[in-house]
């Protein structure tokens, strides 16, 4: 009869819930929260009836529901995104998690709770919630207001920084310490993690969905698709992460494919069903009489999370070269809770290490603070207005005076030897990164038993032997790979030390020694490293010498072949990054029709044009011409869609659109000079 039970309790939950998300709809208020409402109904601690029979069935498929919520946060998060938040969204989401994670913790020790609640709490009201703000943002008609992309670019960071958070909270349970130490291996482990998944999913999983797709069938691309998102949560509960890292993960991977839309469009429904069930199991826990017995600290954390979020974000957004407006509209944006924080409570509460109070406080903190989101985006033009109004006229011109100077920093592009060595500095930590993860793999591989090998030479010995030789054989590429960038490198970094227009001839012995120093240090760190992490396979260093000597000789005779195999996944991975999703079937069909008179044209802004230093709402392009700036290209990076706050400077290259007759008049508009 448990199957009974099991339709009894999904029917209820359903109903009940889709009741409950009618009334939201019609009241203007997000679906989670009729969700939780639901939950509160249908739960064990609302009289007089039970009616839900098997509440751990519904809390199982509502543990589905975070995996698929994490997965579809993963999704819509892509690098390309990243590139363009800027520094603004990185400093505002990094100080914000820090004083919130901070401002918590006091608060629960002021309220007498202990150490574990008060930073588990802490950890809960630094994260906003993604769905919920994004919702808003589009049902209030502002999603492509300039305060909102940064909003955007903060809900990124913080995504990549919750993930990591979850990693260090798990550890801090099971230790109840978090030493700096500890802290600096947890990260660089994780990194391992993400580099492994990442780098190797953007070479195989888009290539995976573009073999798929020519079957034609939804059902093999959704079948596909979750089988990766389980399946790469699996792997991160095995390594002791949270199940949603994996999914995140995973997700964020398939956002680079070409199908994403499709994808999207077709783990829409699983996610809305399974998510559903995991806000119901969030208000199937709230019991009316604990809200009000902690209704005081319940009052006071919502209203730190509303007044800390506001001055945080706001203030890290200004420090990151915003102006004030924009600056105080993205706090007011990000100033709730939501399911992060759920997913951190359900993380104490799996581990057995907060009390049961901590998480209906965290989900009647997220109904106050999401019932006030509304209406704090919507005044948030009014305030920024009244502020600018009320201020002290010096106080806006030394506040504006900042902002423009944090500004001209982001026009001094840095030259193109720095560029190049900064790239390989990227790919040579990504190449340490990869050669970790495959010692790790390694090290839990050579603890097997070795029962595969003949009985006559079975011993731990061969075992480990065999597994190093494998590690080093599908690390070989990337030795010789980092080789090759290290003398790169030297070079580079030598032309930047001496440089030879300025010295000549005569610096070459500099530059000679500046790089043979380099590359000698670089092969010591290698070596070092290598010896280091082979002591977690073989059981002694004596037997390794042999064996290095060994797959020294191979590498060198199949060097050309190594060197191809590298390469090859380098051009994967660069075309994965680079390849633009296909658009939907919708927009595909309508954007020859859209465009028929439109014409592309490009220019680059000279040293001493007028408009260098305009934001392009001040440059009367449209009024003059009717073409528009879709595309700015600045030292490398590409702005696709700028917004109107964008500043102009010298070098940009300017993507422009119109029609034939207006383009060669908006070129000369911009380009016009002193």
């Amino acid at each position: 009869m448990h199957g009974i039970d099991l339709l009894h309790d999904l029917a209820v939950v359903m109903l009940v819930a889709g009741i409950t998300t009618i009334l939201c709809h019609r009241l203007k208020q997000p679906v989670a929260l009729g969700y939780i409402v639901a939950g509160f109904i249908i739960g064990p601690h609302t009289p007089p009836f039970e009616l839900v029979k098997d509440e751990e069935s519904v809390k199982t498929l509502g543990e589905m529901g975070v995996v698929l919520l994490m997965f579809s946060l993963g999704l819509e998060f892509s690098l390309r995104k990243l590139t363009r938040v800027g520094m603004s969204a990185f400093v505002a989401a990094l100080l914000e998690i820090t004083l919130m994670i901070w401002l918590g913790y006091e608060v629960g020790r002021a309220f007498g709770w202990n150490t574990m609640d008060s930073v588990f709490l802490g950890a809960m009201l630094s994260i906003s919630s993604t769905t919920i703000i994004v919702k808003a943002l589009a049902e209030l008609g502002k999603s492509r207001e300039a305060f909102a992309e940064i909003i955007f670019g903060i809900l990124v960071i913080e995504d990549i920084l919750a993930i990591v958070l979850l990693a260090l909270l798990s550890g801090f349970a099971q230790t109840g310490t978090l030493h700096a130490g500890q802290v600096g291996i947890e990260i660089f482990n994780l990194a391992v993690f993400f580099a492994m998944v990442l780098v190797g999913g953007f070479i195989g999983v888009p290539r995976l969905f573009n073999y798929i797709a020519k079957f034609k069938s939804d059902e093999m691309i959704l079948i596909t698709a979750l089988g990766l998102c389980f399946g790469v949560a699996l792997v991160a509960n095995m390594l002791s992460y949270s199940v949603a890292l994996g999914a995140f993960l995973i997700g964020a991977v398939i956002a680079e494919a070409r199908q994403i839309h499709k994808i999207e469009d077709l783990t829409a429904p699983v996610r809305d069903m399974f998510s559903a069930i995991f806000f119901v199991t969030i208000g199937m826990l709230i019991d009316p009489k604990m809200l009000v017995h902690y209704a005081w600290p319940i009052l006071v954390l919502s209203l730190l999370v509303i007044v800390g979020k506001v001055i945080t974000c706001s203030f890290g957004v200004f420090v990151g070269g915003r102006d004030l407006r924009t600056s105080l509209c993205v706090g007011l944006g990000l100033a709730q809770i939501g399911e992060f924080s759920f997913i951190i409570a359900a993380l104490g509460l799996k581990l057995n290490v907060t009390s049961d109070f901590l998480y209906p406080i965290a989900v009647a903190v997220s109904v106050i603070t999401t019932l006030i989101t509304p209406y704090l985006i919507r005044g948030s033009d009014g305030m920024a207005a009244w502020i600018d109004r009320s201020a002290p006229r010096p106080l806006m011109q030394a506040l504006s005076v900042y902002t423009a100077w944090i500004g001209s920093f982001g026009q001094q592009a840095p030259g193109p030897l720095v560029l190049l060595v900064r790239r390989m500095g990227w790919q040579l930590l990504i190449n340490l990164l990869l050669t970790v993860g495959l010692f790790a793999l390694g090290s839990w591989i050579a603890e097997w038993n070795d029962a595969y090998l003949p009985p006559s030479i079975r011993a731990p010995e061969v075992h480990e032997s065999l597994v190093w030789l494998a590690v080093m054989l599908f690390s070989a590429p990337i030795y010789l790979a980092s080789i090759r960038k290290i003398q790169a490198m030297s070079m580079l970094i030598a032309e930047i030390c001496v440089p030879m227009a300025a010295t000549g001839q005569q610096g070459a012995a500099a530059r000679t020694v500046i790089g043979q120093v380099f590359v000698l240090a670089s092969f010591l760190v290698m070596t070092f490293l290598t010896v280091l992490l082979s002591t977690s396979i073989l059981g002694s260093l004596e037997s390794m010498l042999p064996l290095l000597l060994l797959v020294t000789v191979a590498a060198l005779f199949f060097r050309p072949i190594l060197v191809r195999i590298y390469s090859r996944a380098e051009i994967a991975l660069h075309e994965t990054l680079i390849e633009l999703p296909q658009l939907r079937p919708e927009a595909a069909k309508a954007l020859p029709e859209l465009l028929r008179e439109a014409e592309l044209d490009t220019t680059e802004i000279p040293p001493r044009a007028v408009m260098i230093g305009r934001k392009l709402r001040e440059i009367p392009l449209r009024q003059q011409t009717g073409a528009s700036i879709v595309a700015i290209e600045r030292g490398g990076q590409r702005l696709i869609n700028p917004g109107p706050d964008e500043v102009l400077c010298s070098g940009d290259r300017v993507l422009l659109l119109g029609q034939t007759d207006q383009l060669p008049s908006a070129c000369d508009l911009l380009t016009a000079t002193e």
